[in-house]
C-alpha cells in the first residue's frame, strides 16, 4: 500500500553569518496531502475576509490587520493535519567554536535543516518546498537529498526537495510568520506592539515562551532549543 504523503514548506530567519542578529531560526508548517487544497482555500478566504490580499510576511505586519493574524493562528492550531517544527539558534557568533559548524556557516545552515527534517515519521513520505536563498541552492539540496538516502539505507521518506518563492505560497508565508515571532522574541525586541501582541498570542496559542522552546514531544507546535557547547581544552 502507497503511503501517505506530506507536504513541508521551509523558511529561515536571520541565517546569514555577519548579518548582526544574536540568533537564528529555521522552521517548517507540515500538511497532509489529501487535506492541503481545502486548507489552502481556507487560508485564501481568510485574506479575502480580513481585506489582506498581499503576501504575509512577519516583517510588513501593519496593526489594521491585527484580527487576520490572529485569525491565522487560530486557523492554524484548530486544524490536525498542519504542524510547525522549528530549531532556535541562539549565540550564532559561537558557532565558529562549534564541531558541529565544521566546513562554513552555509555547511552548518544546510546540516541544521538535516536536523530539522530528521524527526518525521518515515511511516509516511514528504515532499520539501524551501524559499529560494541563493544561485548554490540547488546543489545544496541535492546533497541533503544524498545525506538521507544514505542516513535511511537508500529508503529515505524524503522523496523531493524543491525551491519556492515565500510569495507562490501560502504555507511558506505562514512558516515565516511563526519563525519572525520567534526569533523576534529571542532577540528582545519591544520595537512594535503589534508584533509583542502576536507574539503573545502565539504563546497563549501554544502554551509555550516561544523563545525558550518547547517539549521535545509536542508535535503541534514544536521548538528546540539550540544553544552551542564550548568543549573544555
Amino acid at each position: 500500500m502507497d503511503k501517505q504523503q506530506h507536504n513541508i514548506y521551509l523558511d529561515e530567519s536571520c541565517h546569514l553569518e555577519f548579518d548582526g542578529f544574536p540568533v537564528m531560526c529555521v522552521g517548517y508548517v507540515k500538511v497532509d496531502t489529501q487535506a492541503y487544497e481545502a486548507i489552502r482555500a481556507d487560508l485564501k478566504h481568510l485574506k479575502i475576509k480580513h481585506h489582506a490580499p498581499t503576501e504575509l510576511k512577519w516583517n510588513k505586519l501593519s496593526s489594521s490587520r491585527l484580527g487576520f493574524y490572529k485569525a491565522i493562528i487560530d486557523y492554524f492550531f484548530s486544524q490536525e493535519a498542519l504542524c510547525f517544527r522549528a530549531i532556535l539558534v541562539k549565540h550564532k557568533n559561537d558557532l565558529k567554536q562549534d564541531d558541529f559548524n565544521k566546513g562554513s556557516h552555509d555547511n552548518f545552515y544546510y546540516k541544521l535543516i538535516e536536523y530539522l527534517l530528521r524527526p518525521n515519521n518515515t511511516d509516511y513520505v514528504y515532499r520539501v518546498f524551501l524559499d529560494i536563498k541563493d544561485t548554490r541552492g540547488r546543489e545544496r539540496l541535492k546533497k541533503i537529498k544524498e545525506n538521507f538516502h544514505t542516513f535511511h539505507l537508500g529508503e529515505s521518506p524524503f522523496m523531493s526537495f524543491q525551491h519556492l518563492h515565500s510569495h507562490d505560497n501560502i504555507l511558506i508565508e505562514l512558516a515565516d510568520f511563526f519563525i519572525g515571532a520567534i526569533t523576534y522574541k529571542a532577540r528582545g525586541l519591544e520595537t512594535s506592539k503589534v508584533k509583542k501582541e502576536i507574539v503573545a498570542y502565539i504563546e497563549e496559542k501554544s502554551g509555550y515562551h516561544i523563545d525558550e522552546g518547547t517539549e521535545p514531544w509536542e508535535m503541534k507546535f514544536n521548538i528546540f532549543d539550540y544553544q552551542p557547547k564550548k568543549r573544555s581544552e
